[in-house]
């Protein structure tokens, strides 16, 4: 594991691969952690690929440069951490794969900032960037109950309960998001520990309020996040890659989203794949990104 200073962060983050291969940049989501990737980086630094894996803010050992920076999970704030850890490792270009949070900030850099990416891998979302604005607008009743964690989320009961049963929570979620997914005791385990960073429980309930308009961002992303809130699309050449098993977020049979996409774009769903594509299926996973480096 290595360090660096990017932005308000110190970052923790694994480098595998050659220091002159394509740059890869593979980012995690909720409730998981960097070891997500530990097979498809293993598979991508065999292949010409530079693999970074950051831990995202509130995650294992990256933590905040500073005691007075608002422990904010807006999605604006992952986005700013993904570009400024660029910048930290002098990173020009790279591929971006994520999926949930992580595919959020990928979706955000590839859309505001394209010339500093070669391609996108977005999984377990298509446009993984959120409509604040219309945020109020209930969805259907069945979705509504798969995001149950979210509105516990805005309550105090709710803050106390990912403050007090963080791991029973993620495992939960765990299941239930990939129900065709048989995880062993030690995959989990290896990943929960990350849960125990000192900011994990303020960012991520920040994160599931403001994405309601709960609760106010960081003035500091408030220019980031106007620009996010006109919906940009991404012109970047991208592969989706939604597990047909998601228990949280199911592939819809037609794709709505592609209107957001102007650049090459493929759309995948992937039959017995839940939410946790990377680790699920790190062959597709990883195959979908060497795609990308022949398609750029």
């Amino acid at each position: 594991m290595k360090h660096v200073s990017a932005g308000v962060l110190n970052i923790a983050y694994y480098d595998s691969g050659s220091a002159d291969g394509v740059a890869t940049i593979l980012l995690h989501g909720f409730p998981y952690d960097a070891h997500a990737y530990d097979e498809v980086a293993a598979r991508l630094a065999g292949s010409g690929h530079r693999c970074i894996v950051p831990f995202l803010r509130g995650y294992g050992q990256t933590r905040f440069l500073s005691s007075n920076t608002m422990r904010s999970g807006e999605q604006a704030a992952l986005g700013a951490d993904l570009l400024a850890l660029m910048d930290s490792l002098s990173i020009e270009k790279a591929i971006l794969g994520g999926y949930d949070w992580g595919g959020r900030a990928a979706c955000i850099v590839a859309a505001l900032r394209p010339e500093r990416v070669l391609g996108l891998v977005s999984a377990g979302a298509t446009y993984n960037i959120q409509d604040i604005a219309g945020a109020a607008n209930p969805g259907s009743p069945d979705q509504e109950a798969r995001d149950w964690y979210q509105y516990y989320f805005h309550t105090d009961r709710g803050r106390k309960g990912l403050e007090q049963k963080r791991s029973e929570i993620a495992r939960l979620l765990w299941q239930t998001w990939s129900p065709s997914w048989h995880f062993d005791a030690d995959a989990f385990e290896q990943s929960a520990a990350s849960f125990d960073n000192p900011d994990f429980v303020d960012v991520v309930i920040h994160s599931y309020r403001h994405r309601y308009g709960v609760v106010p961002g960081d003035p500091a992303y408030a220019p980031l996040e106007a620009l996010l809130a006109k919906q940009p699309p991404i012109s970047v050449p991208t592969i989706v890659l939604l597990g047909a098993d998601d228990g949280v977020d199911p592939p819809p049979s037609q794709d709505e989203e592609a209107k957001h996409f102007t650049g090459p774009y493929i759309r995948r769903v992937l039959p017995r794949v839940g939410h946790n594509v990377p680790q699920e299926v790190p062959t597709v996973f990883a195959g979908a990104m060497r795609e990308l480096r022949e398609m750029g």
